[in-house]
């Protein structure tokens, strides 16, 4: 890196991303190696993930409305009953390979970028070859990481729908039915839920990080993760807001011109796809390397000076394992200001 990292605590949105793209394009080498193996595939089952779901729901609704159509106890209804359960037995195979698929390739694309630039900020020599090596062992611990969070997340999710519930129960009772009295207070928790979700997101980008780097993974990564962002949180925010504004974008296109885009010339929809699966597949490298540039400009802002020949040395395949850092090497000495 550039950067000194004395100086990458005062890197706000503009810096970071700049940052980041400096690594990309001066080991652009690498990054290509791992964009072709790793991201490319991810970013190609995620779009056509889109396209073949829109396809097999189309193929169950029409299903269903020859099935409403039809008289029951007819042996055409029986069939049709059968063809149904078929088919949406088939679409939920499908959405647990995308599932599988798409989290495998997610974490070891995280994996790679992640000791990539930890080897680049080192100064170490890095080779895609030895990426490949580390990778799934790395892969393990963003595993137990990814669980973590998902639990997290669906505890949260348990919580709010429930407290939302209650809420609106009282509210509808407080105002004897009154909508014009409930909906506005239940859009500001809805609001609130929403920020809490996206809180909880931008702890699981940062402990994936946190996860690859130090001895910490699962909810002890995301504490880590937490404690970092102190201090950072509105840049930090800002970027993944703009980073998930930018995928939503991208789906969105996607969604209109080519999933539904029936009317659309097949000339353009397919030039509108390539577009999308071209700015995808950046994008996620983008956010990749500035979420590890990130764990940087956070352990700099709180005075922690990394250790960068013991970061080094814990980033080498040692005896064929990999050796995470541990607290005393990464989680650093406090530096008095």
């Amino acid at each position: 890196m550039d950067t000194e990292q004395e100086e990458m605590q005062f890197l706000g949105l503009f810096g970071i991303c700049k940052e980041a793209y400096k690594l990309i394009f001066r080991w652009r080498k690498i990054f290509s190696q791992i964009t072709l193996s790793l991201i490319l595939p991810l970013s190609f089952i995620v779009l056509a993930h889109m396209e073949i779901s829109n396809l097999l729901k189309r193929k169950i609704i029409r299903t269903e409305i020859q099935l409403i159509e039809t008289q029951a106890g007819t042996s055409r209804y029986n069939k049709l009953s059968q063809v149904i359960s078929s088919e949406i037995m088939y679409f939920r195979l499908f959405q647990a390979a995308y599932f599988t698929f798409s989290l495998i390739l997610s974490l070891l694309s995280t994996a790679a970028v992640v000791y990539t630039v930890a080897s680049i900020y080192t100064g170490k020599e890095v080779s895609f070859k030895k990426v490949l090596s580390v990778v799934p062992k790395v892969w393990k611990r963003l595993m137990v990481t990814f669980i973590c969070s998902f639990v997290a997340l669906f505890l949260y999710f348990i919580f709010l729908v429930t407290d939302f519930a209650v809420i609106a129960a009282i509210l509808w009772w407080v105002s004897n039915g009154d909508a014009s009295f409930v909906m506005p207070i239940l859009w500001v928790v809805i609001i609130l839920w929403l920020v809490g979700l996206f809180y909880l997101t931008i702890i699981w980008d940062l402990a994936s990080v946190v996860s690859v780097l130090e001895d910490s993974c699962g909810f002890a990564a995301m504490m880590k993760s937490r404690a970092l962002i102190k201090g950072k949180m509105v840049v930090t925010s800002l970027i993944f807001f703009l980073l998930i504004v930018s995928l939503s974008i991208i789906q969105f296109v996607f969604q209109l011109m080519v999933v539904h885009g029936g009317r659309v010339a097949m000339v353009s929809r397919i030039s509108y796809g390539i577009l999308c699966f071209l700015l995808l597949f950046m994008l996620i490298v983008l956010r990749l390397v500035i979420q590890t540039v990130i764990y940087f400009v956070c352990k700099s802002y709180h005075h922690e000076n990394i250790d960068k020949s013991a970061l080094s040395n814990h980033l080498d395949v040692y005896l064929g394992e990999y050796v995470p850092l541990k607290s005393k090497d990464v989680q650093l000495e406090q530096v008095e200001v």
